[in-house]
């Protein structure tokens, strides 16, 4: 079933002989359309009906504890608390909702990136539709190149080979007789093939594949495990604070109803109203800069995952390597070659050796003559049509000059068991047998001494180099009578080519390459820089996976390679025998990637897994992150993964890991900057209580309102969104509220910030001639005094700000570039602080107003205190968390 686009429906192609050659009317083929619906497969991740998405933005954990501080600010009788709260959680919500949804959206259009064609008999016209109208009983024609878009019987067999490694993982082609069934999914690479529409759509064997995709469960992510904590902290901490100080309103004698309402203040503003909307900003902005570079995040918080991952189990084929077949070395027992080319681009150079020349030729041609492969141009330049080994011969013969038609009688498909295949061909007016496989399988049959050829065969291997061998012999005539009348398919078809297949000549051995893609050494190197273990997963020979790993820098001997064979079914077995870096695990199947993800999962490690295939989806479903190629995999790969890659490239999955890196790093910025703000809020309560109620409050439940979602949510929001640095973490992201952040926030930043804070109320104070001893001011100079403490927490914060843009290096010496957002947040601070202490309608509901000269000048002092104190933990802690 063909790939082409052409709109074309209606050949002059002649109907088939036979029964066949009629196949349905459209009548039958409508009426089989309705019954059993399109044959398209469908989504193995259903969405849910979008009200019930959008709720679960609303109701979540930390959304539910939003609400509840909503609802107790109301009964406190402090609703501007209790909307202000309100707008923030839907605010948040519908913005999470609408990016998920964009995510989503952009991740379904990858779809429309590959149309699907089929040539169909109908009403006794072969005619090309789309794959989708394809219905049961349908009489379709497949050859070199078509996608098999149904579950099909062959009619009638010509050599059928097909590639089923999109479902199998078996990397060797299956060859097809009369009665035998091609899977959807899989594609025809030789050979052509009548054959009958058994199951289409969700009745498919694809879809059943797919469906176990969908019923795998996800773990839940670092990040909401980590938000939880955060979360449950904070929430536990809020309560008992506001607890706390209901208790000590009633010891100070104040009525019950008043000290419950001041309880509620203290509780609602302790509670982080900003850490949503940053959170989802960060996330959002995270997953924009890595689809700008070729990483398309199908989850948000796939973003995050990604910067906690420790473990990369990556595909070798398109993702390490370029997935270009190439001969670059030939070798006969009269001298060999060495060719360079570009890709598949038929002109090169080849480089012979003396009295090499007609051996090198006669090579090229038994090698083209056995493969139906070929090159072709486009408008993207040469590309395989067929299988890209054998298109890699064609660039070949073509480089070499030597490429001569023949006619080819009879064709024996390759076989998995005989790891070889044969072709009996006319050229001129000899009639020859070519045949060419295995290095090991193909010298088999070969008569004379084959000693040296193996030591060769070995010595390409051992580079890295993907390895045939070509043999010819010429058929007497009644062989090739007897091969053209002979019937094909089952036993005695192996009968007649053990007979014909004997005695051969070697005519050489093709060593191909596939080159590691450029950057990939320096992406591997990168990631141990950034501790995230690395382990290959090839089907490939143990000796060519062991040097192309050596190649690319991922290990260093045969001692990192094990066989997927030789893998223990026990899971704590199995995670320790593949837990470490470097490790190749050749011959692996897609199930056996299953059960690797699943046993460094359960010894802690993030795994990220990549896979292309329809049976790939339960390992990219199962691991933390599922990550799939966007040009060489499959829908339902690109379905069960959270993230395709737009060009199949290991280098942008070490991008991503960066960007969610920074991504958490950003998250963690945050946490620092509020939590150093939630000190200097506590600070005016806990004064108040330890004087017994003497001093007044220096800033009020209104005023920690209008910092924490006024002054202090878009400087916050800037920060979630900071450019990645040149050195991000070196180690996996760890918990969000670590030790250096509470360190940081609660014994460095917060109290210097509180002290500048209480500084300046106090210096009001003394200003307007209060004295130690004196009785508490006048309202007037409280209220004063209370904008100075107010605008001294602003101040504090705008240089907390930029402060928190990294953990090692003081504010004046980032060498990162300056984050505009953040000079336009701390611009828009200025101006609400401006606003807050200045609009007399707004400055008498918050209780304040100018804080005077003596108060501002202190106010002032914050920034500059706040940096020197914050250069002073770095210093002193240099080396500290490794975090940006």
């Amino acid at each position: 079933m063909s790939n082409e686009t052409t709109d074309a429906t209606t050949t002059a192609t002649p109907p088939p002989a036979g029964p066949q050659s009629v196949g349905l009317t459209e009548a039958q083929a409508d009426a089989r359309r309705r019954r059993d619906g399109p044959n398209i497969l469908a989504s193995t991740r259903r969405r849910a009906w979008w009200p019930r998405e959008l709720l679960a933005q609303l109701t979540h954990f930390f959304a539910a504890l939003l609400w509840v501080a909503a609802v107790l600010a109301f009964v406190a009788g402090l609703a501007q608390l209790g909307v202000a709260i309100a707008i923030v959680v839907m605010v948040n919500g519908v913005f999470a909702f609408a990016q998920q949804t964009r995510a989503e959206h952009t991740a379904e259009a990858l779809g429309d990136l590959l149309p699907r064609r089929a040539t169909v008999v109908r009403d006794g016209v072969a005619r090309e539709i789309d794959a989708s109208a394809l219905v049961v009983d349908d009489i379709v024609r497949l050859s070199s190149g078509d996608r098999v878009s149904a579950d099909l019987e062959m009619i009638h067999s010509d050599g059928l080979l097909i590639d089923t490694s999109m479902l199998t993982g078996e990397t060797v082609p299956a060859s097809l007789d009369d009665g035998d069934f091609a899977p959807a999914g899989s594609f025809v690479i030789g050979g052509g093939c009548l054959a009958i529409v058994r199951a289409t759509g969700a009745n498919t064997r694809l879809a059943a594949i797919a469906a176990l995709t969908s019923s795998s469960d996800r773990p839940h992510t670092p990040l909401a495990l980590e938000l939880d904590r955060v979360v449950k902290r904070i929430a536990a901490v809020a309560v008992l604070t506001g607890a706390a100080f209901f208790g000590i309103s009633l010891l100070l004698g104040q009525a019950p109803r008043d000290g419950f309402l001041f309880a509620v203040g203290v509780t609602v503003a302790l509670v982080p109203e900003g850490l949503l909307p940053t959170i989802t900003l960060s996330l959002a902005i995270g997953g924009q800069r890595m689809a700008a570079q070729n990483a398309l995040v199908r989850r948000l918080d796939a973003v995050e995952t990604l910067g906690s991952t420790t473990v990369i189990c990556s595909d070798k084929t398109g993702t390490l390597t370029r997935n270009e077949m190439s001969v670059v070395e030939v070798w006969t027992d009269r001298g060999g070659a060495t060719i360079h080319g570009n890709r598949y681009e038929p002109t090169g150079a080849v480089t012979l050796q003396a009295g090499a020349r007609a051996a090198v030729h006669d090579l090229a041609v038994a090698a083209r003559a056995c493969s139906e492969g070929r090159i072709t141009l486009d408008h993207d330049g040469w590309r395989p049509v067929g299988d890209p080994m054998e298109a890699a011969i064609d660039a070949f013969a073509h480089r070499c000059g030597e490429v001569e038609e023949t006619v080819s009688l009879r064709e024996f498909s390759f076989d998995a068991h005989r790891r070889r295949m044969s072709t009996v061909v006319r050229l001129g007016d000899t009639t020859l047998l070519y045949t060419k496989g295995a290095p090991e399988a193909v010298l088999a049959v070969c008569g004379g001494d084959m000693t040296v050829a193996r030591r060769q065969a070995e010595r390409l291997a051992s580079q890295g180099l993907r390895m045939l061998a070509v043999a010819v012999r010429p058929l007497h005539p009644d062989e090739v009578a007897e091969s053209v009348a002979h019937p094909t398919g089952g036993e005695v078809e192996l009968e007649l080519e053990a007979r014909l297949e004997r005695d051969m000549r070697l005519v050489g051995l093709l060593a191909f390459e596939d080159p590691p893609r450029a950057g990939v050494s320096e992406a591997i190197a990168r990631c141990r820089e950034l501790g995230v273990a690395v382990i290959m997963l090839t089907g490939d020979h143990p000796t060519t996976a062991e040097a192309i790993a050596r190649k690319i820098g991922l290990s260093s001997g045969r001692e990192d390679v094990v066989s997927g064979d030789d893998l223990p079914d026990d899971v704590d077995a199995l995670g320790e025998l593949i837990d470490r870096d470097g490790l190749v695990i050749s011959r692996v199947t897609p199930e056996q990637k299953l059960r690797i993800a699943q046993a460094l999962q359960k010894r802690g490690h993030v795994v990220a897994m990549t896979g292309d295939g329809v049976n790939d989806g339960p390992a990219l479903t199962a691991a933390d992150v599922g990550v799939a190629m966007g040009r060489g995999g499959t829908d339902v790969a690109r379905e069960a993964a959270d993230v395709v890659l737009l060009d199949d490239n290991f280098s942008t999955i070490v991008m991503a890991i960066e960007q969610g890196r920074t991504v958490y790093g950003n998250i963690r910025r945050f946490l620092t900057y509020h939590l150093t703000d939630n000190v200097a809020e506590l600070t005016p309560f806990v004064v108040w209580a330890l004087s017994g109620g003497r001093i007044p409050l220096a800033i009020g439940v209104l005023q920690v309102l209008s910092l924490d979602i006024g002054t202090d949510l878009l400087p916050a929001l800037a920060l979630g969104i900071e450019p990645p640095h040149r050195q991000v973490q070196r180690v996996a992201s760890g918990h969000l509220l670590n030790r250096m952040v509470a360190i940081r926030a609660f014994g460095v930043l917060g109290p210097t910030e509180a002290l500048m804070e209480m500084m300046a109320f106090f210096a009001v104070w003394v200003a307007h001639g209060w004295r130690p001893g004196d009785a508490v001011p006048d309202t007037a100079t409280l209220v004063v005094a209370s904008g100075a403490a107010f605008a001294a927490v602003v101040v504090g914060q705008l240089a907390n700000a930029f402060a928190c843009r990294s953990s090692t290096t003081p504010a004046w010496r980032i060498a990162a570039p300056m984050n505009r957002a953040l000079v336009a947040a701390a611009l828009a601070e200025v101006l609400l602080l401006l606003a807050f202490l200045g609009v007399g309608p707004v400055a008498r509901l918050l209780g304040q107003t100018w804080p005077g000269l003596a108060g501002g000048f202190v106010a002032l002092l914050a920034a500059p205190a706040v940096l020197a104190a914050d250069a002073g933990w770095k210093r002193f802690n240099r080396g500290g968390s490794g975090s940006p």
